[in-house]
């Protein structure tokens, strides 16, 4: 799955803004596809998201966005096989520092030289908490409109590459449409019903004339 911005801040917890500066300063780019100018779109893959959200977790410990990208490059230095440390890697911080675990349980990297070690950030609970997000984000809901007096069913998908909502119609197999909020969808699918209701109509009288 790919994200856009506006996925990746409801999942993630992070501002359109923060989101837009850390692209813009090369700090974690989104690696699916890059905004190319106006309109065009950022997309995110899921480990993209683990780097936002292990990035906001030290921020919300206390550490700033300097140590964080001190802390990367020293990582990338001496750790070259480690790619995106902030996806790989376990960290741990006491507010001032960052410590990484390495492979070696009995080695623990100080990345800036000073602090002591009080705080855990466990991977694996990060990413639990981002599939649940992700879940949750992408959940159907359920809604009724009326067409000529009658109602019908439909059910309302987010859309986390493209934006905005696609919406069906489950008893009129086929019959689906899109919009970029929540009521220009539901509206679009009353257009759709109708036009597919008009042509079922339209069938059945070339039959009865047949």
């Amino acid at each position: 799955m790919n994200f856009n911005s506006k996925a990746v801040s409801k999942i993630t917890g992070l501002s359109f803004r923060q989101i837009d500066y850390w692209d813009s300063t090369h700090f974690i780019k989104p690696s699916v596809s890059e905004a190319t100018g106006y309109g065009s779109v950022r997309l995110y893959s899921f480990n993209d998201l683990i780097q936002l959200r292990v990035a906001k977790t030290l921020m919300d410990k206390g550490i700033s966005i300097q140590k964080i990208r001190k802390a990367i490059n020293y990582l990338k230095k001496n750790m070259p096989e480690i790619k995106k440390p902030l996806s790989e890697l376990k960290f741990l911080t006491d507010g001032e520092t960052i410590f990484v675990l390495t492979k070696d349980k009995k080695e623990i990297i100080d990345t800036l030289k000073s602090g002591q070690l009080v705080f855990s950030i466990a991977l694996g609970e990060i990413v639990e908490g981002l599939k649940g997000e992700i879940i949750a984000l992408q959940r159907e809901k359920k809604y009724t409109v009326a067409i000529k007096g009658k109602k019908y069913s439909v059910v309302l998908y987010p859309d986390t590459e493209d934006g905005g909502f696609w919406v069906e119609c489950p008893s009129l197999p086929g019959c689906a449409s899109q919009g970029d909020t929540i009521e220009e969808a539901l509206e679009m699918i009353k257009d759709a019903i109708a036009g597919h209701l008009a042509v079922v109509e339209e069938k059945r009288k070339v039959r009865k004339a047949a």
